[in-house]
């Protein structure tokens, strides 16, 4: 086979259309946010999210509302709880996060057990991104482009929230308005990569590029394009191995980024043991 044929047979099916633009559009949304997850030590905050909306889906299942929405409401009701909780007791930020999202996960798995529904777990678990239709790839891209050019817009605010406060704060920047709108976006990223990837691997695609980008630079905006680059480059390469393969998309990107972040850290430790017998002979 020439290269053009197994680059443009696949995308003769129109489920390898409407996946690799979901793809693309999630691992921006994704990859964009990840920066700020990773350097925060947000990690276990989008992991509590991810597994949070899980009852959201079956509520606006058994109520017939937009099932995005439902999981949109659960993930910020996840949030702002546990760190209103947090705030009210002595228990630590993570311990309590971890409490949470794992209460209203198994609460999410006991509602969908009980109720009649079409709907596949696995395919809420693990998303179903060759099953998607256009109007999915629609709502996936009313959510993620005004998610990506909101944080693109607002970058600087939000990295001065989190690394200088005082100085955030001196300027006239509210902390807890900014921490809640980033929260804010981040459960709406979890949203729109719901269908796609599912609840639980939409994690690994929230922290893998921003560990990319802190391994490769120290410069905020370059890390931010190194992050959605690889994020879209494994979404889209994860996108072709997984048909000529035969395997899950969602998870075939996973593990694709995985490897880059395997590869990013041999880089980094080659790198440092380059530089040490120079700093050692200055």
């Amino acid at each position: 086979m020439s290269l053009a044929s197994i680059l443009l047979d696949p995308l003769s099916h129109g489920f390898m259309q409407r996946g690799l633009v979901a793809a693309l559009l999630v691992a921006m949304a994704a990859a964009t946010l990840s920066c700020f997850l990773v350097l925060r030590g947000w990690a276990l905050m989008g992991d509590a999210i991810s597994h949070a909306v899980l009852p959201g889906i079956v509520a606006a299942h058994v109520l017939a509302m937009p099932l995005t929405l439902g999981a949109f409401l659960a993930g910020l009701f996840c949030a702002f709880s546990a760190g209103y909780l947090r705030a009210k007791s002595r228990v630590r930020e993570d311990a309590m996060m971890a409490i949470v999202f794992s209460g209203m996960f198994a609460l999410g798995l006991v509602l969908f057990l009980k109720i009649d529904t079409d709907q596949h777990l696995t395919h809420i678990l693990f998303g179903n991104m060759l099953g998607l239709s256009w109007r999915d790839v629609g709502e996936i891209a009313l959510i993620a482009l005004p998610t990506v050019l909101i944080v693109l817009a607002k970058r600087r605010d939000f990295v001065l929230a989190g690394f200088d406060p005082a100085h955030a704060r001196a300027i006239g920047l509210s902390i807890a308005r900014l921490d809640g709108f980033l929260l804010t976006l981040l459960a709406l990223s979890i949203v729109a990569a719901m269908k796609a990837v599912g609840v639980v691997l939409v994690i690994a695609m929230l922290i893998a590029p921003g560990a990319i980008g802190v391994l490769l630079t120290h410069r905020f905006d370059r890390m931010l394009a190194i992050a959605i680059s690889a994020a879209m480059a494994s979404s889209l390469v994860g996108l072709y191995v997984s048909f000529y393969i035969d395997a899950a998309t969602g998870p075939t990107i996973v593990v694709l980024q995985s490897l880059i972040v395997v590869a990013a850290v041999a880089w980094r430790v080659v790198r440092n043991a380059r530089a040490s017998p120079l700093r050692n002979a200055g």
